[in-house]
C-alpha cells in the first residue's frame, strides 16, 4: 500500500490539528469542517478500507471512538453525533487508509451536514428481509 495523505499526517510531514493520540490511533480535525468538531480517527497500522482491516486494528480503533466522542461532547455539548466509515470509491471514500468521521449535529446547524438516511420498510417485506439477511450470515466465519 502506498503512503497516504493519513500516513504523511501520522508521520508528521504533513500538519494537523491533533485531538487525540495513543500508540495505535490518531485524531485530528478534518480539513472540512462538516460541522464544529468534525474530527477523523485513524489507526496507525494502515489498510485501505475495513474489508481489510485486521481485528486487532479494530480494537484499537473501537476503544477510541467514544474516547473521541465523549471529548466532542463535552466540547461543544453537540445534539447529536454521526459516526461515518465509508468504504469504497462508490461509498464517497476518497483516502484508502480506513477512517471514521465523528461529525458532531447541532439542531440548529443549517449550513451542516444534512445528513440523509433514507428507509425501505414499506418495500421490502418479511420474507426478503429473511432472504437477506441469511444470504449474510452463510459469510460470517
Amino acid at each position: 500500500m502506498s503512503k497516504t495523505i493519513f500516513s504523511k499526517i501520522i508521520d508528521g510531514e504533513i500538519p494537523s490539528f491533533k485531538v487525540y493520540e495513543n500508540e495505535y490511533v490518531y485524531a485530528f480535525l478534518d480539513i472540512s469542517q462538516v460541522s464544529k468538531g468534525h474530527t477523523l480517527l485513524i489507526p496507525k497500522k494502515a489498510s485501505p478500507n475495513i474489508y481489510e482491516t485486521d481485528a486487532e486494528t479494530m480494537r484499537h480503533i473501537g476503544e477510541a471512538l467514544p474516547i473521541v466522542a465523549n471529548a466532542i461532547k463535552k466540547a461543544f455539548n453537540p445534539d447529536g453525533l454521526n459516526i461515518i466509515q465509508n468504504n469504497g470509491e462508490y461509498a464517497s471514500q476518497s483516502v484508502f487508509h480506513i477512517h471514521f468521521h465523528l461529525i458532531p449535529r447541532y439542531e440548529n446547524d443549517i449550513d451542516g451536514f444534512g445528513y440523509q438516511w433514507q428507509t425501505h420498510e414499506d418495500e421490502i417485506d418479511d420474507a426478503k428481509k429473511e432472504a437477506i439477511a441469511k444470504n449474510i450470515a452463510q459469510y460470517i466465519q
